[in-house]
């Protein structure tokens, strides 16, 4: 415990008054020597979770503290008082005027989705200082003044989806089979046509997120006699770290693992031995020329989607998250289990989010319209 100090290159944190008294609690009780080594335990704490919270999630709270600022500077309130009142008021203010820049139709005002995510990252900043970049005390915010605040939201977006208006993009369309197929027959046999194919295969049977076959190594994708072993390790929680297996498919035209084989074993032909290096990344951004680049990073994969799904001729439009939303659909679907897909999408288990992407396509088997004309 002597030997804790603060991270290379960080500053120590500021000793905030509730901390000072809390060590003087300690002291009271415990004695002094005592109370120096619980508050070292104290700044050890702090430490971890600073090096476990992911990077962006920190961004996300320091950008949604802004907003906070801004609503505050706007209407002449401290930063630093989370009362019911400037809750309520934030919420009106964030659907309202709360956009620098006008969105889509010219409005101002933000999308339900967007105010929840900025108010609550309000009521983490007042409450933890820290998670927002921010100097100073925590600041106490009640549960029933933050329940209060999001009960007036819900209660605002009803009165815009009365008044017609949507404001949003809406659940990704989600990936299916059909998809699938249409996306093998569209890409070729070239490099950029065989990386296509793999990222779309494989990112749907492991349910990725843009950022996450951005941020893995070739090493990360283990071939093994019954498929694909992927070493996920980008993602925003612990249900994220996780390792699902890809079995080989039946049919060979949709097949993520022989998919995976043919992509890297071009790579290899074309750009040289350092591609079968495990440090490489997995997937790379190639020109129009055939020649390999940087990295792709998480708005490539993105961007990479959305082209590769628009050359297949598929109707509605796929995004970075529809490879996601496609395995928690179609495993549902083909009657897998809800704990199965948790596992291997990385969604904790009854995760609303992975039962929304599930319950969204229920009905239509079963449609008591169907049929009738």
């Amino acid at each position: 415990m002597n030997d804790i100090e603060p991270a290379a290159g960080r500053e120590p944190e500021p000793v905030t008054d509730a901390r000072t008294a809390l060590v003087t609690r300690w002291a009271e009780r415990h004695g002094v020597e005592a109370a120096a080594r619980l508050a070292q335990a104290e700044d050890l704490a702090d430490a971890v979770a600073a090096e476990i919270r992911p990077a962006n999630t920190d961004d996300t709270y320091t950008k949604s503290w802004r907003v906070w600022e801004r609503f505050c500077a706007a209407q002449r309130f401290p930063t630093t008082e989370g009362s019911r009142g400037a809750l309520v008021a934030y919420v009106a203010w964030l659907l309202r005027e709360g956009r620098q820049r006008p969105g889509p139709g010219g409005v101002l005002g933000y999308a339900p989705a967007s105010a929840r995510l900025h108010l609550d990252a309000a009521i983490v900043g007042l409450r933890n200082p820290k998670a927002v970049g921010r100097a100073g005390a925590p600041c106490p915010v009640t549960k029933d003044d933050a329940a209060e605040a999001r009960v007036a939201l819900d209660g605002l977006e009803v009165k815009l989806i009365k008044a017609k208006e949507r404001r949003g993009r809406g659940q990704a369309v989600a990936a299916d089979p059909d998809g699938l197929y249409a996306i093998a027959a569209a890409c070729d046999t070239s490099l950029e046509g065989r990386r296509d194919l793999a990222l779309i295969l494989t990112g749907f049977h492991y349910a990725s997120r843009a950022s996450e076959p951005a941020g893995l190594l070739n090493a990360d994708v283990a071939v093994r006699p019954k498929g694909l072993v992927i070493s996920v390790l980008t993602g925003k929680t612990k249900h994220s770290v996780r390792s699902p297996k890809i079995p080989y498919a039946s049919d060979l035209a949709i097949c993520p693992v022989r998919a995976w084989i043919a992509y890297r074993e071009a790579l290899v032909a074309h750009g040289g031995s350092a591609h079968s290096s495990p440090t490489d990344s997995a997937f790379h951004w190639i020109d129009q020329h055939g020649n390999i680049r940087g990295p792709l990073g998480p708005d490539g994969v993105t961007e990479a989607i959305k082209r590769i799904a628009a050359r297949a001729g598929i109707p509605v439009k796929w995004t970075g998250h529809s490879l996601r939303s496609g395995l928690a659909s179609t495993g549902r679907k083909r009657g897998k289990d809800a704990v199965a897909i948790a596992d291997q999408g990385g969604w904790a288990r009854h995760s609303r989010s992975m039962l929304g992407y599930m319950q969204r396509d229920e009905g239509w088997d079963d449609n008591a319209s169907a049929g009738l004309t």
